[in-house]
């Protein structure tokens, strides 16, 4: 590789890392537990969701690379900064989101060495697909991270959006095939929050 190609390569590398500072700016739905006041972002999530991928790794259904997990969990969220965040609980705007969210991963991972560009896209598609087992590990982290901040805020958010008990119940059943455990977890964290009024019944 020539000295210029490097420099090359460089500028397109940095020119990702300097998009993806958007992502600071695009609010999620759960509140941030030491400020009720705010909304998370959606890089504070990745990059709590990429940790939790680290410290529950035991719990994962099947073996998994977790060096992997935690990349998909770093990236997954990136075409957030083209497509937004969409509400998990919000069913028809979740039809028109794989589209948008394909458009903003092209033109995102397009700004890097095509090798690069290669690489993280492979791996983006893989966690969308859900198939292999990190991206199941790392889907069912990425559902119950809300649920926990959600837990521990007294159901913000759940309240502030009338979020049924069934409701959350089938939405994030697909915990399951990442972690049983987790998903054990979960269904009693949602029959607590259901019991002190927190999810409707």
């Amino acid at each position: 590789m020539s000295d210029m190609s490097a420099v090359e390569r460089l500028e397109k590398q940095l020119a990702l890392i300097v998009e993806i500072d958007q992502l600071k700016a695009v609010l999620r739905r759960t509140r941030v537990r030491s400020d009720a006041g705010r909304l998370e972002n959606s890089a504070e999530h990745s990059w709590q969701v990429a940790l939790m991928a680290v410290l529950l790794q035991e719990h994962a259904n099947e073996a998994v690379d977790v060096a992997k997990v935690v990349k998909m969990l770093l990236i997954h969220d990136v075409v957030e900064i083209d497509a937004g965040d969409t509400f998990v609980y919000d069913l028809e705007a979740a039809k028109l989101q794989p589209e948008k969210e394909l458009k903003a991963a092209k033109r995102i991972f397009g700004l890097l060495p095509e090798d690069q560009r290669d690489a993280l896209m492979a791996l983006w598609l893989e966690f969308e697909a859900g198939e292999t087992p990190e991206a199941r590990y790392g889907k069912a982290l990425d559902r119950m991270l809300p649920m926990l901040l959600n837990y521990h805020s007294e159901g913000q958010s759940w309240k502030e959006y009338g979020v049924r008990h069934d409701q959350a119940l089938k939405i994030n059943s697909k915990i399951e095939k990442g972690s049983v455990l987790l998903w054990e977890k979960v269904q009693t964290i949602l029959t607590e929050a259901a019991e002190k009024g927190w999810l409707k019944k």
